[in-house]
């Protein structure tokens, strides 16, 4: 078995997993959708819609090639434009319909650009990295919750150094900040990319640590919050907070950029964006308020453990 079809494998692996947990907590099969992608590869987006727990839950997999890299999907790496790729991954956005239960969102990911001939003396090489991460998006989080999360992350991290939940923990609240709004989208989790600093095998057990960590991450609290009690007025709260959520994946996120701009499936790649969301004209919360509670204590960075 090669590299590329041993991460291929655990991919495949770690989208059935997720999907069942997620199925026996909710209640609710996903359908399983197989596409094909005209200029090459193809995937099986698993979703979840109407559900108990979930208003909308996608775990997506995808393996998309090209024999030419567009520019514009190399941006970080302009030497790779040009050359044949290969990207998979493990993606998924979960909505849940209680305000109590917080959205969250996993990435794994592996990208490899192929050495090409050259006219030269110089060889190329091939270009590889793996990337990933989980964030947590809380409407009316509880402290308990958050810590739960990060821990998780952490102890997902933590056979491989010290440094690396304080380093990717810093590039999650980087990452995943509202810069039109000064604001961050949750209370964030871990988010990495170009990882190959630890060599493949290593590079390729930290991101299956991190895949595996997720349920464990998850699941006590969408399992804990799912039945707890909830007003007309936290409801729209949490479309309102949505809204945050569709800017900034229309926006910044670069595996929705990628995946437009690489011909990727649209509905695969937008099945992220929330069923419901809305946005009010110059709207802040009440003083003293639970909204408000999520601006003052919740969004501004901080070490939560």
């Amino acid at each position: 078995m090669t590299k590329l079809d041993s991460v291929k494998a655990y991919l495949t692996d770690l989208q059935n997993q997720i999907v069942a947990g997620l199925e026996d907590l909710d209640g609710t099969p996903f359908i399983r959708d197989e596409w094909l992608r005209p200029l090459g590869g193809g995937g099986r987006s698993c979703v979840l819609e109407g559900g108990k727990v979930f208003e909308r839950a996608g775990v997506l997999f995808s393996h998309v090639h090209g024999d030419n890299l567009p520019a514009s999907a190399a941006a970080a790496h302009p030497e790779i434009a040009g050359r044949a790729w290969q990207a998979m991954g493990v993606s998924l956005v979960l909505h849940p319909k209680n305000p109590h239960v917080p959205t969250v969102h996993l990435n794994v990911r592996f990208f490899l650009a192929l050495a090409r001939e050259t006219t030269s003396t110089e060889k190329t090489r091939d270009v590889w990295w793996f990337g990933g991460g989980t964030d947590l998006t809380p409407f009316y989080p509880e402290l308990e919750d958050v810590k739960h999360f990060h821990q998780s992350c952490k102890d997902a991290l933590q056979p491989f150094g010290d440094e690396y939940y304080p380093r990717f923990k810093k590039w999650c609240d980087d990452y995943f900040f509202l810069k039109h709004r000064n604001e961050a989208r949750g209370v964030g989790g871990i988010f990495y990319d170009d990882l190959n600093e630890l060599g493949f095998d290593q590079s390729f057990a930290l991101t299956r640590s991190v895949g595996d960590s997720f349920l464990k991450a998850y699941l006590p609290i969408a399992q804990h919050r799912a039945n707890q009690p909830y007003s007309e007025r936290e409801r729209e709260f949490q479309l309102y907070r949505r809204g945050r959520y569709v800017e900034f994946n229309l926006v910044f996120d670069r595996g929705t950029l990628f995946g437009l701009q690489s011909g990727g499936r649209t509905e695969s790649i937008l099945v992220s964006m929330p069923p419901l969301a809305r946005w009010s004209y110059d709207w802040s919360p009440e003083v003293g308020s639970a909204e408000a509670r999520l601006y003052q204590d919740f969004l501004p960075v901080r070490d939560w453990l």
